[in-house]
């Protein structure tokens, strides 16, 4: 059986509330149901799928070096980069634009409260 899509991204974070609310403020995602797990946690949706889990553990400590990461990203497509952008600038979030114009994307590489690079993409055509 083939792979067909990528389901979702899961994370680990000691800052629970603020990434939530990260996510939900400049990513647009919405926190929704998420099973009874025995540990702490949140489901973030895009639309019906839930795209980021979150887990929580307190005792993670991480240091932003890249030393810490195991994976280098992940990324979102998008629609509506002038908004995207004006959202980023209001929160104050640092980002990189960066044009791909063999495959027609406009990419915003950002990174979550907790260090974790994430690009979102745009056509560039929009």
């Amino acid at each position: 059986m083939p792979i067909q899509r990528l389901d979702h991204v899961n994370v680990v974070t000691a800052n629970l509330k603020e990434m939530v609310a990260w996510y939900e403020t400049v990513l647009g995602l919405r926190s929704g149901p998420r099973p009874n797990f025995p540990f702490g946690g949140a489901w973030l949706y895009a639309g019906e799928t839930a795209v980021v889990h979150l887990v929580e553990d307190k005792e993670q400590v991480r240091t932003g070096s890249e030393a810490d990461l195991k994976l280098e990203h992940f990324a979102f497509s998008a629609r509506g980069a002038s908004d995207f952008k004006e959202t980023l600038e209001e929160h104050g979030d640092p980002f990189k634009t960066i044009e791909v114009s063999d495959a027609a994307l406009v990419q915003f590489h950002i990174s979550d409260p907790d260090g974790n690079h994430i690009h979102v993409d745009f056509d560039s055509n929009e």
